[in-house]
C-alpha cells in the first residue's frame, strides 16, 4: 500500500458518477455525486498487481438512488430514447462502436490497472467489445414485430415495446465486457438504464458511459452510479419503479435481490456462479488435452464463471496427461499485467487469496494432492497473486463442488464416458462445459447429455454477441446475448385488428354467433 504521506502530497484522481441531466439532491450530510464532501464517503480502487490507491469513488446514498430512478421513470415516459426510430438507436448504438475501437488503449490501460489482468488479454478481450454495440444496433434496426395465426378475419399483431427502467448490476472481473453486453441490449430495446458496477473495478465502465454520450445516447438515457454492492446495490434494486434487474454475481447477491424483485414485481436476469466441467477424451491425446486445459483454467486466473475449474480426464490418458499438466502448469509466468509476457495476473484483492487458500487446506484435510503450486506468491514482493494450482481430487470432493473464483483446479480421473458425462452433471452449477473429443458421434452424443447453458465442443470461453449465454440451476436464470437477451428487455403487446366479425352476440342473430 502505497504510504499516506505520499498520497497526501499526491491526491488520487476522483471519478465521478455518471448520470447527466440528473441534479441529486443535497444535504449537510451528503456529498453530491460528483464531488465528495468527506474522506468516510470515498471509496478507494485498488491496483491489485501493487496494492497501490488508483483512486476514489463516491459511494451513492439511498437518497439520491430513489431520486435516481424516480428521474429515471420520467425520462422513460418524457424522453427521447424510448420514442426514438429504430434508425436513430441503430445510428447512436453503431457509433458507440466505432468509439469503442478508436479509444481501446484507454479502456485497456483502465482494465488492466483495476482487475490485474494480463494486458495481453484485455486487449483480445476489448477488441471485440465493440462488436456488442455493432450487434444490438443492428437487431434494433431489424427486429420485427410478428403476428400469429388468428382465427377468423382477424390481424395479430405482437409488438416487443421496450420495459422502462432496468437496473445492471456488473462484476469487476470483466468490466467492461460485462457491461457492454448488458447495456447493448437494454439501450437496443429503448429502455433507461441505470448500472452499478463493482466498487473493485468501475473506471473503465465510467469512461463507458462517457463514450455513449458522446456516441448521441440522450442525457437521462443511462446513469452510472458507485458503491458497494450492500449499500448502493441494495438501494438501487430495492428503488420502486424498476421494469428489471440484471445482475452477474455470485448466488448471496441472487439471494439477496430476488425477495426484492418478487415482492416489486420486477423482472430478474442473473447470471450466477460456475464449476465448469472440461471434458476430456482419450481421441484429443495428452498434449492437446492439456493445451485446451490451460486456457479453459487460467484465463484471468481463474476469476471467471466460466473456469474450467473441473478437469474431467479419460483413464486411457490421464496418467500421461497429469505429467504433462503439472509441468506446463508449474512453468506459467505469473508476473505484473504489464508485461506481455505474462501469463497468469493478479487476484483481485486479498480476500481472493485468502480464499484460494482456504481451498488448499480443505483439500489437503480431505487427503486430495497438491500436485503443483497452492501458495500465495507476489511479484516484486508486491501485489495479490497465486500459484497456478492443480490439485488431485476425487468427485464428491470440497473443491469438485465449490466455485474457487481463482487458479486452483481439480483434476479428476474418469473411466469412460458415461463417467465422465455422470460427473459432470454433478454439480449444483450448470453454466458452462466443454467437450474435447475428435470423434464426430461422441461429441454430438455428450454435448446434448451435458447439463449446461453453454457446451463448447473443442473450444472453451468462446463467446458472441449473437450467441445466447446464460446457465441453469444455481448458475441462474435468463439470457444474455443474442435475440433472446434483446427480447428479454422488452414486453410483448398483442393488438388485435378485427376487419370482418361482426358485434352481434346480443342481437337476434340464432345459432353461430362468435364469442372468442
Amino acid at each position: 500500500m502505497a504510504n499516506s504521506t505520499a498520497a497526501a502530497a499526491d491526491p488520487l484522481p476522483h471519478h465521478p458518477n455518471f448520470h447527466p441531466s440528473f441534479s441529486p439532491p443535497s444535504s449537510p450530510s451528503q456529498s453530491s455525486s460528483s464531488t465528495p464532501s468527506s474522506a468516510a464517503e470515498l471509496i478507494t480502487v485498488l491496483n491489485p498487481a501493487t496494492a497501490d490507491p488508483l483512486a476514489t469513488i463516491s459511494a451513492t446514498p439511498a437518497t439520491t438512488i430513489a431520486a435516481l430512478v424516480a428521474h429515471a421513470n420520467e425520462q422513460f415516459r418524457q424522453g427521447a430514447w424510448a420514442r426514438a426510430d429504430a434508425s436513430e438507436r441503430f445510428r447512436v448504438l453503431a457509433r458507440a462502436g466505432v468509439l469503442i475501437r478508436e479509444r481501446m488503449a484507454e479502456l485497456v490501460d483502465l482494465e488492466v490497472k483495476q482487475t490485474g489482468r494480463p494486458v495481453r488479454e484485455m486487449t483480445a478481450q476489448l477488441g471485440r467489445v465493440g462488436e456488442w454495440f455493432d450487434y444490438f444496433a443492428s437487431l434494433a434496426r431489424t427486429h420485427q414485430d410478428d403476428s400469429t395465426p388468428f382465427k377468423g378475419p382477424v390481424l395479430n399483431v405482437l409488438k416487443c415495446q421496450p420495459l422502462g427502467v432496468c437496473a445492471l448490476i456488473t462484476p469487476w472481473n470483466h468490466p467492461v465486457l460485462i457491461a457492454s453486453k448488458k447495456l447493448a441490449a437494454a439501450l437496443a430495446a429503448g429502455n433507461v438504464v441505470i448500472l452499478k458496477p463493482s466498487e473493485l473495478a468501475p473506471l473503465s465502465v465510467l469512461k463507458l458511459g462517457e463514450i455513449l454520450r458522446e456516441a448521441g445516447l440522450p442525457d437521462g438515457t443511462l446513469s452510472i452510479v458507485n458503491g458497494y454492492g450492500r449499500e448502493t446495490g441494495k438501494f438501487l434494486c430495492e428503488a420502486k419503479g424498476l421494469a428489471k434487474i440484471d445482475l452477474t454475481g455470485g448466488l448471496a447477491t441472487y439471494e439477496a435481490v430476488a425477495p426484492t424483485a418478487a415482492r416489486n414485481l420486477t423482472g430478474l436476469t442473473a447470471e450466477l456462479g460456475g464449476k465448469a466441467p472440461v471434458c476430456i477424451f482419450q481421441s484429443v491425446g495428452a498434449e492437446k488435452g492439456v493445451r485446451a486445459a490451460l486456457f479453459a483454467s487460467f484465463i484471468a486466473a481463474g476469476q471467471t464463471c466460466v473456469t474450467g475449474s473441473r478437469l474431467l480426464v479419460h483413464e486411457r490418458i490421464y496418467d500421461e496427461f497429469k505429467e504433462v499438466l503439472v509441468r506446463r502448469v508449474a512453468a506459467l509466468r505469473v508476473g505484473h499485467p504489464r508485461d506481455e509476457h505474462t501469463q497468469v495476473g493478479a487476484l483481485i484483492n486479498d480476500a481472493a487469496v485468502q480464499r484460494c487458500s482456504s481451498f488448499i487446506r480443505k483439500a489437503e484435510e480431505e487427503g486430495d494432492v497438491i500436485l503443483c503450486g497452492g501458495k500465495p506468491t507476489s511479484v516484486d514482493g508486491r501485489g495479490y497473486f497465486f500459484e497456478p494450482t492443480v490439485v488431485e481430487t476425487q468427485r464428491k470432493s470440497f473443491l469438485s463442488c465449490h466455485e474457487v473464483f481463482g487458479p486452483v483446479i481439480a483434476l479428476i480421473r474418469c473411466k469412460d464416458e458415461d463417467d465422465i458425462v455422470r460427473t459432470a452433471n454433478d454439480s449444483a452449477f450448470a453454466l458452462g462445459a466443454s467437450v474435447w473429443t475428435d470423434d464426430f458421434a461422441q461429441a454430438h452424443r455428450v454435448a446434448d447429455k451435458i447439463d449446461a447453458g453453454v457446451v463448447w465442443v473443442n473450444g472453451h470461453h468462446l463467446n458472441d454477441p449473437s450467441s445466447p449465454w446464460g446457465g441453469w440451476k444455481e448458475s441462474g436464470m435468463g439470457k444474455e446475448n443474442g435475440v433472446e437477451a434483446f427480447e428479454s428487455y422488452t414486453k410483448v403487446k398483442s393488438v388485435v385488428f378485427n376487419y370482418g366479425i361482426e358485434p352481434s352476440w346480443f342481437d337476434e342473430v340464432g345459432a353461430g354467433t362468435r364469442y372468442g
